[in-house]
């Protein structure tokens, strides 16, 4: 899963912190934000690199990707459809039966506890699915 490799040039983790430093604006202070608050939901979440350059954490199985865009921070549950979102997080990819997206605009903030609790509810669906 993880595309770490001896040198430390392709590690996930330095890659990430990589894409974060050369955005240097807004979507790069939201993407390391958002990274955080999963890092928080769940300490030992693995860090990968895919699709030439997209952000993916893993936790018995894939939680989450992280893709940034000229007008948008988008932070994609791979698994999405099948989570409860009381709050209504969720507002892109919602006509899917799968995924459900995160689209963080410039200027907004995210409802940090209900963001970690859908971190960690995809961690358990995974989970339950080995």
């Amino acid at each position: 899963m993880s595309s770490d490799k001896a040198d430390g040039d392709n590690n996930p983790s330095r890659l990430i912190d990589a894409r974060i430093s050369e955005l240097g604006d807004w979507r790069g202070d939201t993407l390391a934000r958002l990274r955080a608050l999963i890092h928080q939901a769940l300490p030992d979440v693995v860090e990968d690199w895919k699709w030439r350059g997209v952000p993916v954490w893993y936790h018995d199985g894939m939680i989450c990707t992280g893709e940034t865009y000229k007008a948008v921070v988008k932070i994609t549950f791979a698994k999405g459809a099948a989570l409860d979102d009381p709050l209504r997080l969720f507002n892109a990819s919602l006509e899917g039966n799968v995924r459900r997206a995160i689209d963080v605009h410039q200027g907004e903030t995210i409802n940090e506890t209900a963001f970690k609790a859908l971190i960690l509810a995809a961690a358990s669906l995974n989970a339950s699915r080995r």
